[in-house]
């Protein structure tokens, strides 16, 4: 155990997976920020992720940006998907 296994060779084209590997890599980065204590275990992006449109319309008392927890890896606007519910 503890191995994830992707096939998406015949499903999605070179720029998906591209999106996909630095996505992954993000979130590396992100783990990095919580470990060497720039980000709270308790409170950061991912602990606190999916974050909704309601969840930011809000007062905004985390130890990250608004855009950190909306755009992660320089997700843009047009492509952002907004989940209806937080957990």
């Amino acid at each position: 155990a503890g191995t994830l296994m992707i096939e998406p060779t015949e499903s999605e084209d070179l720029a998906e997976l591209d999106r996909f590997c630095d996505t992954m890599i993000a979130i590396r980065a992100e783990i990095e920020k919580v470990a060497s204590g720039e980000w709270s275990e308790d409170d950061n992006p991912l602990s606190n992720a999916p974050h909704t449109a309601a969840a930011l319309g809000g007062d905004w008392d985390h130890g990250y940006s608004r855009e950190e927890a909306v755009f992660p890896a320089g997700v843009s606007a047009a492509d952002k998907y907004w989940p209806p519910v937080r957990r």
